[in-house]
Parts: C-alpha cells; sequence; structure tokens
C-alpha cells in the first residue's frame, strides 16, 4: 500500500498502466495507495480502509463511478472524490447532476497534476475556518466557521468544494465572476485546467439549492450570485 505519512487514497481504475502510474506519483507525494479495478471492491474497500480521498474513474465495469459516489454519499460518507474521466463527454454525464464529486480530471492527464489535485482537495476539506462569518444571498445561507450551508430554512450536506465555491459566491453578491476566476480562487490552479469544472459544480449546487438558489449564468461569462 505504500507509506500512509498523509494517509490513504484508493485509486479505482481497470485499467492497470494509469493505475500503476497514479500509485506511483501517490506514493511520491507520501500517501499510501490502495488500488481496485472493480467498482463492487472499491465501495467495500472505501468502507472497511476508510481513506482520505478516492480517485474514482467513471468507466469502471459492472458498478460504475457515478453509482459508487452516489452510494457513498446517500450513506453519509463524504470522503473526498476526484473523479477521472476518459472523455470530454463522459463530463456532460455529470452536469446537473446531485452526485457529490470534489474534482474532476480527463484522460490523458498528468500524474503530477492528479497528485496535486488530491493535495489541493484535502486542503479544503480538512482547512480550519478563519473567524466566525455568515453570508447570505437570496435563500442560500453558509456558516463559514462551522461550514454549514443552508437552502432556505433547510439544512443541505455540501462537498467541501461545492461549500468553497458557494461561499465564494455569497461573498461577492450581484459580482458577475468568470470561470477563471472560480477556479483560480476556489480550485487555486489556472485555467488551463479547465473550467468545464465550474459548471459541474455549479450544476450541482443548483440541484441542492434548488429553489434557494441565486446563482445566475451570465453567458460567455460566468456566474454571480444576485440577491432577491
Amino acid at each position: 500500500m505504500g507509506s500512509p505519512g498523509r494517509g490513504l487514497v484508493l485509486v479505482v481504475e481497470d485499467e492497470a498502466a494509469i493505475a500503476e502510474l497514479a500509485a506511483m506519483y501517490l506514493k511520491r507525494d507520501g500517501f499510501g495507495v490502495h488500488v481496485e479495478a472493480d467498482g463492487g471492491r472499491a465501495l467495500d474497500a472505501v468502507r472497511r480502509l476508510k481513506p482520505v480521498a478516492v480517485v474514482l474513474d467513471i468507466g469502471l465495469s459492472g458498478m460504475d463511478g457515478i453509482e459508487i459516489c452516489k452510494a457513498l454519499r446517500a450513506a453519509g460518507d463524504w470522503t473526498p472524490v476526484l473523479f477521472v474521466t476518459a472523455r470530454d463527454d463522459e463530463l456532460d454525464r455529470l452536469l446537473g447532476l446531485e452526485i457529490g464529486a470534489d474534482d474532476y480530471l480527463t484522460k490523458p492527464f498528468s500524474p503530477r497534476e492528479l497528485a496535486a489535485r488530491v493535495r489541493t482537495v484535502l486542503r479544503r476539506a480538512s482547512g480550519v475556518a478563519p473567524a466566525a462569518e455568515t453570508f447570505a444571498v437570496g435563500g442560500a445561507r453558509v456558516d463559514v466557521t462551522s461550514r454549514r450551508a443552508w437552502a432556505g430554512d433547510a439544512e443541505i450536506s455540501l462537498t467541501s468544494t461545492e461549500f468553497d465555491l458557494l461561499t465564494h459566491l455569497l461573498r461577492h453578491p450581484g459580482q458577475v465572476l468568470s470561470r477563471d476566476q472560480l477556479l483560480s480562487a476556489v480550485w487555486g490552479y489556472a485555467a488551463a485546467a479547465g473550467t468545464r469544472t465550474v459548471d459541474v459544480h455549479v450544476a450541482q449546487l443548483r440541484a441542492k439549492l434548488g429553489a434557494s438558489s441565486p446563482i445566475r449564468t451570465v453567458r460567455g461569462i460566468g456566474y454571480a450570485a444576485d440577491p432577491a
């Protein structure tokens, strides 16, 4: 499994060469690594091994990555999940789905970038909030200290990435933020990583916020959180 100095990462990938390369770079980065090629066994491994993060290929045989992620979230398991997709059109399958992933990479990808993305997801998930802050726009509200969010009067469950994205939008009510600006502020990496990641997470946020969502699409630019 490797020396788990930073914790164990579960890599779920049925292409052996890709799994081996991902594991090698994650181990170099100080993570322990466990690899599974089968979706059903991967779900059992998450529950048994309690990894700090899951690198999850969408296109698995049998139980695919989306089904695994949905099963985890339905069971209240919010282990950070980084999806790996084989084609851009697989990202289209994620748009508008409330699946609860934290980040995405499209094959072929740099294994160094994979390791960096895992580190970023974990920093967000375990980060300590600053002084007490609450932001509310329209029917959406977040408490930064407790990392809790509400749609109207109902509390909702968000991934660490969804929470940070919503918080950033609510911090700037009425301000149009480009996809590049959101990538830089929330994900912490350059626009070359792909602005469609932002669209996926906004779609997930809207699904969870429902009628309380204040998020407006500004065609060709990005998004804004509009006061009621």
